[in-house]
Formats: structure tokens, C-alpha cells, sequence
């Protein structure tokens, strides 16, 4: 029987998840991406290079990202949170969340964080800031 699953349900989730999709919006339509995360202080940390997915969230702050956990068809669960793009700019919040992806996922390349030309790293990091959560299961 599919339930609404509580807020701390849902924080649990985000905090276990790896993987969520990213959705945004391009040239008035939707736009959804993989993305690798974190999720801690209310916000949700995403790193990425320069491409659509950054022109779209620059251009379009408002954002979600979609988590799900499925064991099988009778047993998953899945949580949308809704917040705002902000990109974090050289700060402490930034060093920190470069470290916290860092160490949930070793495997990031280390050309990731070459400096580009103008000696920034060509990496973006940004945080979802959350505003809501909507999180339903199976059980």
C-alpha cells in the first residue's frame, strides 16, 4: 500500500541517497539529469562543469531533485525535494562541500579541479537550498 512518508522519512532518504535526477527548466520545457550528491543542512550539494544543465539553473533558479530507493515493487520509496540554485562561489560553505563529495565519491577525477585559464576552477558548486519535500512509499 503506497503512504506519504514523514519529514524526517524523507531527510533520512535524501541522506542515504547517491544519485538523484535534477530537474530544472530549458527553453520552457523540462530538463532532467543525473546527478551525484550530498545532502546535509538543509541543503543538497552538487558539483558540475559549465554546460546546459548551469545555463538552465542560472537562467531559472527554481529547481528539484528526485530520489528513490527501490528494493522491489512492493518495497521503495521516493522523495522530490524543491528549493532554489545557488551557486557557491570560493568560501568556506564551498571547501566544505568540495570535501563532503570528495568524500562520499573518491572516484571524481582530479582534472575536475584543474584551474581554467583564468585560474578558477572550471568545477561549479552549487547547493539546492530546500524549501519543501514530498516523499511517498510502497511498504
Amino acid at each position: 500500500m503506497m503512504k506519504r512518508l514523514n519529514d524526517a522519512e524523507a531527510r533520512e532518504l535524501l541522506g542515504r541517497g547517491r544519485t538523484g535526477r535534477l530537474g530544472c527548466v530549458v527553453d520552457g520545457g523540462p530538463y532532467v539529469v543525473p546527478v551525484s550528491y550530498v545532502f546535509e543542512n538543509e541543503s543538497i550539494y552538487i558539483h558540475s562543469l559549465q554546460g546546459l544543465k548551469i545555463a538552465a539553473l542560472r537562467a531559472n533558479p527554481r529547481v528539484c531533485l528526485q530520489v528513490d530507493e527501490v528494493i522491489d515493487d512492493y518495497h521503495w520509496q521516493s522523495v522530490i525535494a524543491f528549493g532554489h540554485y545557488e551557486e557557491l562561489p570560493d568560501s568556506p560553505e564551498r571547501a566544505w562541500a568540495v570535501r563532503r563529495l570528495l568524500v562520499k565519491f573518491p572516484q571524481l577525477t582530479p582534472v575536475e579541479s584543474i584551474p581554467v585559464h583564468d585560474g578558477q576552477s572550471s568545477v561549479i558548486v552549487f547547493a539546492i537550498r530546500i524549501e519543501r519535500i514530498t516523499c511517498v512509499g510502497e511498504v
